[in-house]
């Protein structure tokens, strides 16, 4: 089976990108459960999160910031939350490593609900 997030990493399958370093990368989500919900994909592939090298923890963190700061840009929200499923009964559809990132404005910050 193809994984999509391998083939956008490779530049087979065109989408925009909102940030990258050496190794991640961060494009929107294409079934967004929120305004501005993303992902932030490792480039190489590795199944889950207790697969990454802990090397790659700087590469995650300035990624998962940078996207997060440009998001919040652009729609002019005062957070963003954070998700991550690895290895366990809830294994995403997808079965290379990503984390969601779910911009949040001030006034929804009560309410957040996402749903999987």
């Amino acid at each position: 089976m193809v994984c999509i997030f391998c083939e956008i990493s490779k530049g087979r399958v065109y989408t925009n990108f909102i940030y990258q370093n050496r190794n991640f990368f961060s494009i929107p989500d294409s079934n967004p459960q929120v305004e501005g919900h993303s992902l932030v994909i490792s480039k190489k592939h590795f199944d889950g999160f207790l697969d990454l090298k802990a090397k790659l923890g700087e590469d995650l963190v300035d990624c998962i910031k940078n996207t997060g700061l440009i998001l919040m840009r652009k729609l002019d929200a005062s957070g963003f939350k954070l998700s991550n499923t690895s290895f366990n009964d809830f294994r995403p559809h997808i079965d290379h490593f990503h984390v969601h990132i779910f911009p949040e404005k001030e006034e929804d910050s009560s309410s957040f609900n996402v749903r999987f």
